[in-house]
């Protein structure tokens, strides 16, 4: 401004005071709080690096060497000049070849000739690996990222960006990476009216009545920040789908989004209802093994392939919650998934079926229907066909063992599909990292082909020698400016993609970066945010599942206690069917004696959990009915280590507010403010989950509370009475 005004003065000497009025002006501007940040930028916030980690970057990044001639290569070369220009504070400048110290060198041997050296290195990385090294290049030194295709080329400068965000050197780096699982997707439950079943971060992204001709600019953030991760694949709509998602109108809109999707490397797949041939194609009947049904589903894969090229497949809920099925015409799972493989297979589509079955007829344990109405037909599925399994046999509980699908079906490629929105977990409002979960889930030990079977090693096909395998988490993104309804939730929607990219990774690592990324680097923020996710899981558990007992929510909507729920259409609906309360003690007894859910896993897990002595106590209840004076390793009484689990859920809590204060001030003030807020929100919710529960449970017990424990507040008929009519997210 000075400058400019001298400038001014020498042709038109300035008014009396106008410099002062300047100088004024530029002090006030500079003593501006920074602008607040609202969440929307996930974890690619790019802002300046603090001096001392600035350091290091002196030298590098000041020159790019990054195509553009395609769709892929634009938006790589694009997030690199965004995000160095943010971190570094200065934007590189673009060039055809490296001619200083410092570039950093991105594309493939056919995109830039100066990599061709590296056309051998490259095998064995596919079309999605990259590898990041420092070299030279024409004598001057160089970052490079390098891949088989663009896309590689874009996963590689995503990697490359998280490094310099995190603050991790460029000298010396040598990094080969490709995706261990080959789809991976988010699954949205989103209806075509908006609404997100399960959904706590506002209404669907997808504005289906503007579509096709608005293209929300959000559409294209959405890409990047999956592209980030490693995310290649979404599902539009929900597994409870209408039929009409598959009409010529909706699918010219799911043909927009995938243009702007497809330069990130992200598939558009589609929820298929079984009754589509019904509903919106005239025929009578939907039935599998129909000539003219097979023939209606081929019809629509070819007009769907005209319209969208590169589409994904179908994702199915068929035979489960009243969703219409094959079964319903006499017909098994692997003849309904066939059915649409067939049609799909000539253009290169896959189809996802959902393991997620349990019929109208009650079954003697809902744990153990999947098993059996899949483990039969293991062999009988086509090859671009996906089972999509839940990582527990229930409905993504707090905590759940391993489905007993896995391991079981060597001969069929085994999908995980992990929630990311918080059903059973607090909504939005509760700081939840799922990192943990998965990963126990992903490292649980099948002992299908021995010792070291893990689950993971099922997932990215390497057990069994699969190449199709893949990796769905339901999303929990919305229209709030932060996109998953609060900011730590964005941590789950990070671990998703990380895992899905790698199912051996580590949940802490993960949580690391994400803290880097999108708070700050400084350790004296990192570690205790780091700290916080890393309990939060084991602390909800704590708070409304302890030691195994699940399905204790409000009936419906899912939200808060309610493990006085009974009666209703379905037994297996109610909370009194799963724990199983009574004088005598708690848990459902899933041994040999009860419905021998534990019979379906291998000899070795079966024994493990079938036996008192050696079922893990975070399991004990799930497999077993145990006396409330049953001795615990703590050496108190089942009772006692019951509330006291619900209080140390509590007190967990209680602690991450603690941490989180006293960032004040390390964090901006609005993106702070809020997580204070919510988790004075889960604390008062955590609280409501222990009274109510040991409220209800000491009617059965009818023990003391174990010395030091408080009493609930409010009798049991209070928690009862509470109801909730229009909690967020119910299925309509």
């Amino acid at each position: 401004m000075i400058s400019i005004a001298r400038s001014a003065s020498a042709k038109h000497p300035a008014r009396p005071g106008l410099l002062g009025l300047l100088a004024l002006l530029l002090t006030w501007l500079l003593a501006l709080p920074a602008a607040a940040e609202d969440g929307y930028d996930l974890w690619l916030r790019y802002r300046p690096l603090p001096a001392p980690v600035l350091k290091q970057y002196r030298d590098q990044g000041t020159q790019l060497v990054a195509p553009a001639d395609t769709a892929t290569q634009r938006a790589a070369r694009d997030e690199l000049v965004r995000g160095l220009s943010g971190l570094l504070g200065r934007a590189p400048a673009l060039a055809a070849q490296a001619r200083r110290d410092g570039a950093i060198v991105v594309g493939t041997p056919a995109s830039l000739p100066q990599l061709a050296a590296l056309q051998g290195e490259l095998e064995g990385l596919g079309e999605e690996g990259y590898l990041i090294r420092s070299t030279r290049i024409d004598g001057r030194a160089a970052t490079v990222v390098a891949a088989n295709t663009d896309m590689g080329a874009l996963y590689g400068s995503f990697h490359l960006l998280r490094l310099v965000q995190t603050g991790q050197p460029l000298a010396g780096l040598d990094l080969r990476e490709a995706p261990k699982v080959k789809v991976r997707v988010l699954n949205h439950w989103d209806n075509l009216d908006r609404y997100v079943e399960r959904g706590y971060a506002g209404e669907s992204i997808w504005d289906w009545h503007k579509l096709p001709d608005w293209l929300d600019p959000r559409y294209t953030d959405y890409a990047r920040a999956n592209a980030s991760v490693g995310i290649n694949g979404t599902v539009l709509n929900n597994v409870n789908t209408s039929a009409l998602a598959l009409t010529p109108m909706y699918l010219e809109k799911a043909a927009a989004l995938a243009s702007v999707f497809r330069p990130y490397g992200i598939k558009v797949y589609l929820s298929a209802r079984f009754s589509a041939p019904i509903e919106i194609g005239g025929l009578a009947t939907a039935d599998p093994l129909d000539p003219a049904v097979r023939q209606w589903w081929k019809d629509k894969a070819d007009e769907i392939y005209r319209t969208i090229p590169d589409f994904g497949g179908f994702l199915v809920k068929a035979n489960s919650e009243g969703q219409p099925g094959p079964q319903d015409y006499g017909r098994s799972h692997a003849d309904g998934a066939n059915m649409l493989a067939e049609a799909l297979a000539p253009h290169g589509g896959i189809v996802m079926w959902r393991a997620f079955v349990y019929s109208h007829e009650e079954p003697d344990d809902r744990h153990k229907q999947a098993y059996n109405e899949f483990v039969p037909h293991d062999g009988r599925f086509a090859d671009n066909v996906l089972v999509q399994v839940k990582n527990g046999a229930i409905d993504f509980q707090p905590r759940e063992p391993f489905h007993p699908l896995f391991g079981a079906m060597p001969r069929t490629p085994l999908m995980m599909e992990f929630q990311i929105t918080k059903e059973y977990l607090g909504f939005a409002t509760h700081l939840v990292y799922l990192g943990p979960l998965y990963e126990e889930a992903l490292r649980a030990d099948t002992h299908a082909r021995g010792p070291g079977s893990t689950v993971a090693k099922i997932v990215d096909g390497s057990l069994e020698g699969h190449a199709l395998t893949g990796m769905a988490g339901v999303a929990n993104i919305g229209v709030d400016r932060n996109w998953s309804g609060s900011h730590f939730d964005q941590a789950n929607w990070y671990v998703f993609g990380r895992m899905a990219w790698d199912p051996h990774a580590g949940a802490e690592d993960i949580a690391r970066d994400w803290a880097r990324m999108t708070f700050s680097t400084d350790p004296a923020v990192v570690e205790p945010v780091v700290s916080m996710m890393m309990g939060s899981h084991q602390a909800v558990v704590d708070y409304m599942t302890p030691l195994g007992l699940h399905h204790l929510m409000g009936r419906g909507h899912h939200y808060g206690p309610g493990p006085w729920v009974e009666g209703g259409p379905r037994a297996d609906w109610t909370s009194v069917y799963y724990h199983r309360a009574d004088a005598r003690g708690i848990g459902f007894d899933r041994t040999a004696s009860g419905s021998n859910a534990v019979g379906q896993y291998a000899p070795p897990v079966a024994a493990q959990f079938g036996n008192l002595d050696t079922v893990p106590e975070e399991f004990l209840l799930w497999f077993h009915h145990v006396p409330w004076d049953h001795r615990m390793a703590s050496g108190r009484s089942l009772w006692d280590e019951l509330v006291l689990r619900y209080d140390r859920g509590v007190d967990y809590v209680r602690g991450m507010r603690r941490t989180w204060a006293a960032l004040e001030g390390k964090v901006d003030t609005e993106r702070h403010h809020q997580v204070a807020v919510f988790l004075g929100i889960q604390e008062k919710e955590a609280k409501w989950w222990r009274d109510a529960s040991i409220a209800y449970f000491q009617t059965f017990s009818q023990r003391p509370l174990p010395e030091g424990a408080a009493p609930p507040p409010h009798g049991l008929e209070y928690y009862k009475s509470l109801q909730f009519p229009y909690a967020p997210g119910d299925g309509k």
